[in-house]
C-alpha cells in the first residue's frame, strides 16, 4: 500500500521550507589510519538520478573515472512515505538486497526517524553508512578518492579551495536549496522571499559567466559548476513549473542557458542526466505540489545546441 510521501516535518511556523541535517558525516581517510580507510572496491554509492544531490555524486564519479573504485545501485525515482525503494529493471541491490533504502539506515543507525535521503556512501567492511551528505560525499569523490580515478582530475585546487568555499556557501541556499524553499513554502510571503533570493543570485551568476567559461577560471568545471549544474538542469523542465520558480526560465538567461549547455556537452555530465526520470520523480512524488501526478511535457531545449564559450578562460 502506498503511503503519500511528505516533507512537511520540514516546515517551519512561519510556512518556510527548512531542510533536515544530514545524519551519518564520517570520512574515508586516505590511509588506514581512520574507521573507513580507502580501498578500492570496499565502498558502494546508493543514489537516484532524479535527485540533483546525488546526481552531484554520479557526476563527479563519472568525470572522474572511478566506477571501478566504487561500486552504484540506483533507487526507483519515483518514491512514497515509505521512502526510495529498489523495485527491480534496473533499481536493485546487489550489495546488500535491500528492498528499501531505508534498510541501510536502520542497519546503521537503529533508532534513525528522519527521511530517507540520497546520496548515501555505504561501506561494505563494516556494512553501515559512511556519509550521507552529498557535498562531503562529492569533496571526497575528487579529494580523498583520487589516487584510485582513472581521470584523476582536479576540481578543488588549493589556490581556489578558500574561492570556491565561499562560493558553494553563496550558492546553495538560495539556488540549491532555494527551489526547494519555494516549492515547499506554505506561505505567500516565505514562498515570494525564496523566488526573490533564487532569482537575485541567478542574476549574479549570469553576470559572472559573462566573460568567462565557467565559475572559476581556468577553462575547465571545478566542484562548484557541478553543484550549480544539477540544479540549473533540473529548472525549466521542474523548477521553473513544479516549484513556482516563474520569474523567467532559466533558457532567456543569456550566459547561463549556454554556460548550462557547455556543461551538459562535457564528458561526465550529460550523459548523466535522465530527464524522464527527473520529471517522473518530482511530478509524480510530491502530491501536495502536484495531486494529480500528471507530468509535465519537457520542454523544448536543445542542451546539444553549441554554447559558443570555448574562447572564455
Amino acid at each position: 500500500m502506498n503511503v503519500p510521501f511528505s516533507m512537511a516535518r520540514e516546515t517551519s511556523e512561519d510556512g518556510s521550507f527548512t531542510r533536515q541535517t544530514s545524519r551519518f558525516r564520517d570520512v574515508v581517510s586516505p590511509d588506514a589510519s581512520g574507521r573507513f580507510p580507502l580501498e578500492p572496491g570496499r565502498y558502494h554509492l546508493y543514489v537516484c538520478r532524479a535527485c540533483p544531490w546525488a546526481h552531484r555524486t554520479i557526476i563527479a564519479r563519472a568525470l572522474l573515472g572511478l566506477e571501478s573504485a566504487i561500486t552504484i545501485s540506483y533507487v526507483d525515482p519515483v518514491r512514497d512515505g515509505r521512502g526510495w525503494a529498489f523495485t527491480g529493471d534496473g533499481y536493485e541491490d546487489p550489495v546488500n538486497g535491500f528492498e528499501r533504502l531505508e534498510e541501510a539506515y536502520r542497519r546503521s543507525d537503529p533508532d534513525f526517524s528522519d527521511r530517507v535521503t540520497v546520496p548515501v556512501l555505504w561501506d561494505r567492511g563494516e556494512g553501515v553508512i559512511v556519509n550521507n551528505e552529498s557535498a562531503d560525499i562529492l569533496r571526497m569523490l575528487h579529494s580523498t578518492f583520487r589516487p584510485l580515478a582513472e581521470r584523476p582530475v582536479e576540481l578543488a585546487p588549493a589556490s581556489l579551495a578558500v574561492a570556491i568555499d565561499e562560493l558553494n556557501e553563496a550558492i546553495y541556499e538560495p539556488v540549491n536549496n532555494g527551489v526547494y524553499r519555494a516549492g515547499f513554502a506554505r506561505s505567500q510571503a516565505a514562498y515570494e522571499a525564496a523566488v526573490d533570493d533564487l532569482f537575485a543570485m541567478l542574476d549574479r551568476l549570469d553576470a559572472r559567466l559573462a566573460e568567462q567559461r565557467f565559475l572559476f577560471p581556468g577553462g575547465r568545471p571545478m566542484e562548484t559548476d557541478i553543484r550549480l549544474f544539477t540544479t540549473l538542469v533540473r529548472f525549466d523542465a521542474v523548477y521553473q513549473i513544479h516549484f513556482k520558480c516563474s520569474r523567467r526560465k532559466l533558457a532567456e538567461y543569456a550566459h547561463l542557458w549556454p554556460y548550462l549547455r557547455d556543461l551538459y556537452q562535457w564528458p561526465g555530465f550529460g550523459e548523466t542526466v535522465s530527464f524522464d526520470e527527473i520529471r517522473a520523480h518530482y511530478y509524480r512524488t510530491h502530491p501536495e505540489v502536484n495531486p494529480t501526478g500528471i507530468v509535465a511535457v519537457m520542454p523544448d531545449l536543445d542542451f546539444l545546441a553549441p554554447a559558443g564559450r570555448e574562447s572564455l578562460t
